[in-house]
């Protein structure tokens, strides 16, 4: 900065000096351009580009070193997948320059305490992953890196901390000993056995009640569903019963071992982990997905065991390829597939379980869905001879485990499905599926090539869907998307305001104003009272129903012509809709218009939650109503009650941080005015300003409260009304002696569980009011299990 601005000042040499300056940065940005591409494809072997680039990186140091450090800090936290490339760089570094290693060694400590004060736990595993395997590396002393362990392993006998604090510590020992077990054993045998024995103790005690909640399949069957702890420990076990000989790390500092032995090494400072601090967001438990093994893939080299340590180092470094290139779907699908060691394991299966581990994984997969799709779609661009195939196999899988999968998992299998088709003509071998329409319609298979069809025919037409479906399919083939409007005809003369209708038609052809309209309303009869004198004060069904039909009728074209017409007439839908009960039958008439096309029904009820003619907590009785029940499984409304919650999150989100805005802001003010000194007129400015910022804090500090009431209630509403369906269900069941456990009964409980789950975040300040509302010791248990799971994630 200082040199560009020197150079500015003096135009005299000015493009003399602008070449000059510019070579600094051209040299650093070379640097880092070296430092990130080391490691891909190239003509020279990868032990040849990492001596040049340790030659070249050592005779810049005297110039560039800080630049250096910062470059290579940054890739052991960002290019986990390339850790043992940069650490034989950092080896060979360190035998050249031994003040260079310890200065490296000191900013990956102070990385790491930055890491774990800003809880970015996920990029400290790979910093203590990069330290550990600069061991190997002869860069840091063993002794000093046992001695690191033993302090995380410490955290384990912390009293009053939750769960997943001491979870976080031992995966982070535990997955360091792939690459390091070895090297470790040797140099301090004893020390080690002790370390994994306190391990082994801690996880025996270690709560796991969360472990259904979080499992992709309820059946242990063909694969155990195991918590990502117990799967690690079974794979470190069988590591050390191997003697810690593991075939698949890349491991180039081998090849250096004569000039790496030499170097000096280093001892780590003293590592006391940070205490717990109650805002810190612990990583969640995870379940490890499961879903082939060597039996599916019988050509080719053999896929290894679930509990091999292969498969951990597999997984991880499939993972963490997708975490550095998720944004970019072509480079992302090239990594994977440029993945070393890649003629030893079957690499599509392995691929295509990672893929779809992460698109499963609960509560929420760690990119957004639509990623999963474009990935798996390049994939298949890319091997189209092979991945296709391997994908095909999966969804077949998928399809036949439907009985004991997750819900949630099953919407995002529908949606992936769905949108995978589209890409590819929705070509499908539909006859294989059949046996789904022998099955009730609520059973999971049929249901989920319903939702499939359904969603197909968002991302087509509805002919389209009826041509490329079987005709014995017809029973799933979603109905057409047309309007139905029950004063379409002289049929509907009978009908109470079908004149009425008529006249508000013609009234809004021709442009009528709001107050002609509502003057035609007064004519509709109220259905539940004789004497109109005070109607307008009251809820009259038929005049929602005669004017919210005839106006969605005449705007049915498009969205478009549908949002226009609720804009063009906020102000009567808002007159209709004053009373909770007029918000109630507003939805119910735009269920009935639309029964057939879900996507419209969405759009509109979206559409009036943000002009406010409806507010969340309507939505939600609406949904769980009575009116609603027989369509309670069906994808689409869950698909709006989540997008209620989250409108409702985004506007407290949003008035909390309008609120921390002004604070600041007014913070700022003070400090300025304290800093002015004696100057009167500014004093009164400010003090002017304050004032008003006051006032927008108070306004704000209200607002803030009422949206965070409004948002408990509306989680009040959604659990109480999932209680009394569940209740209600367990009583009949009991009264009748029949097995509760019907596909209605698994889709509404795990709907209750995805609640909990997807909200966590949100639910947990609210949690001792449902526990004394709702979920209390009387509750069934059936019901209350599902409540002490959630607590379970949280400890």
């Amino acid at each position: 900065m200082s040199r560009r601005r020197h150079s500015d000042e003096n135009d005299g040499g000015q493009a003399h000096k602008r070449r000059r300056t510019s070579e600094p940065i051209e040299i650093e940005d070379r640097l880092e351009s070296l430092i990130c591409r080391v490691g891909e494809k190239s003509t020279s072997s990868l032990e040849s580009n990492l001596e040049g680039l340790a030659g070249v990186l050592e005779a810049d140091l005297p110039n560039y070193k800080n630049k250096i450090l910062r470059i290579l800090c940054a890739v052991a936290r960002l290019l986990p997948e390339k850790l043992t490339v940069y650490t034989t760089l950092v080896g060979l570094l360190n035998a050249r320059n031994y003040n260079f290693g310890g200065e490296f060694v000191e900013a990956m400590i102070r990385q790491l305490k930055e890491t774990l004060k800003n809880n970015l736990y996920n990029e400290a595993v790979y910093l203590v992953r990069f330290l550990s395997d600069l061991v190997n590396c002869h860069v840091i002393a063993a002794p000093s890196m046992v001695a690191m362990f033993e302090n995380f392993i410490s955290v384990t006998q912390e009293e009053d901390v939750p769960q997943v604090r001491s979870d976080w510590f031992v995966y982070v020992v535990l997955s360091c000993l792939p690459w390091v077990g070895k090297e470790l054993y040797e140099k301090k045998d004893v020390e080690m056995d002790r370390l994994l024995s306190q391990i082994e103790g801690y996880l025996q005690k270690r709560v796991k009640t969360h472990i259904s909640m979080l499992q992709v399949w309820t059946a242990a069957q063909p694969h155990p569903q195991e918590e990502y702890l117990d799967c690690l420990w079974a794979q470190i076990q069988k590591l050390k019963k191997d003697r810690w000989q593991e075939r698949h790390i890349l491991r180039p500092y081998i090849a250096f071992d004569s000039v790496l032995c030499e170097a000096l090494q280093h001892n780590l400072p003293p590592f006391t982990p940070p205490g717990h601090m109650p805002d810190a967001q612990y990583p969640m438990p995870r379940v490890i997905f499961r879903m082939f093994d060597y039996t599916d893939a019988p050509e080719g080299p053999v896929m290894p065991g679930s509990h091999s340590v292969e498969r951990f180092v597999i997984e991880e470094n499939l993972q963490c390829i997708i975490k550095t290139h998720w944004k970019e779907r072509k480079t992302c699908a090239a990594q994977l597939l440029s993945y070393p060691g890649k003629n030893k394991i079957p690499l599509n299966y392995h691929i295509v379980e990672v893929i779809f581990g992460e698109l499963f994984q609960l509560p929420s997969p760690p990119h957004i869905d639509v990623m999963y799709t474009a990935l798996l779609i390049e994939l298949c661009k890319l091997q189209p001879g092979s991945l296709p195939q391997v994908l095909a196999q999966a969804t077949e899988m998928l399809y036949m485990r439907l009985d004991t999968m997750n819900t949630t998992c099953i919407d995002r299998f529908i949606n992936w499905f769905s949108h995978h088709l589209s890409n590819f003509q929705f070509r499908w071998s539909w006859d294989d599926w059949a046996d789904c329409l022998t099955l009730d319609l609520e059973k999971p298979k049929p249901k989920f090539v319903k939702e499939v069809l359904e969603k197909s025919m968002r991302l087509s037409y509805h002919q389209r869907i009826v041509d490329i479906v079987p005709q014995t399919f017809s029973a799933l083939i979603p109905a057409e998307p047309i309007f139905i409007y029950k004063y379409a005809d002289e049929s509907a003369s009978s009908l109470p305001g079908y004149q009425v209708s008529i006249t508000v038609g013609n009234a809004i052809k021709n442009r009528a104003t709001i107050e002609e309209i509502l003057t035609i309303l007064k004519e509709v009869p109220h259905p539940n009272q004789e004497d109109d004198d005070d109607e307008g004060e009251t809820f009259n069904p038929l005049k929602i129903d005669v004017f919210l039909q005839t106006l969605l009728h005449l705007a049915a074209k498009s969205f478009s012509h549908s949002f226009s017409a609720l804009a063009k007439f906020h102000e009567i839908l808002k007159m209709l809709t004053n009373s909770d009960e007029g918000k109630l039958h507003i939805l119910k008439v735009v269920y009935e218009v639309w029964r057939n096309h879900p996507q419209m029904i969405a759009v509109l009820v979206d559409k009036m939650i943000r002009t406010q003619i409806v507010d969340c907590a309507a939505v939600a009785n609406w949904l769980f109503s009575q009116d609603m029940a027989h369509e309670f499984t069906r994808l689409y409304i869950w698909e709006i009650l989540h997008s209620t919650i989250r409108k409702m999150n985004k506007h407290v989100q949003k008035i909390q941080k309008e609120l921390e805005e002004a604070k600041d802001k007014l913070e700022k003010q003070q400090h300025k005015r304290r800093d002015s000194g004696d100057d009167e007129d500014m004093d009164k400015n400010s003090e002017d300003e304050e004032g008003q910022l006051e006032e927008q804090i108070e306004r704000l500090q209200e607002k803030v409260e009422s949206a965070q009431s409004e948002q408990k209630n509306l989680f009040l509403v959604i659990f109480q009304r999932f209680i009394m369906l569940l209740t209600e269900h367990l009583v009949r069941c009991e009264t009748g002696s029949v097995d509760i456990s019907t596909p209605w009964y698994k889709n509404c409980i795990e709907r209750l569980q995805q609640i909990f789950l997807m909200y966590h975040v949100t639910i947990q300040p609210y949690m001792v009011t449902l526990e004394n509302l709702l979920f209390t010791a009387e509750l069934d248990h059936h019901i209350l299990a599902v409540y002490q799971q959630f607590c379970a994630l949280q400890l």
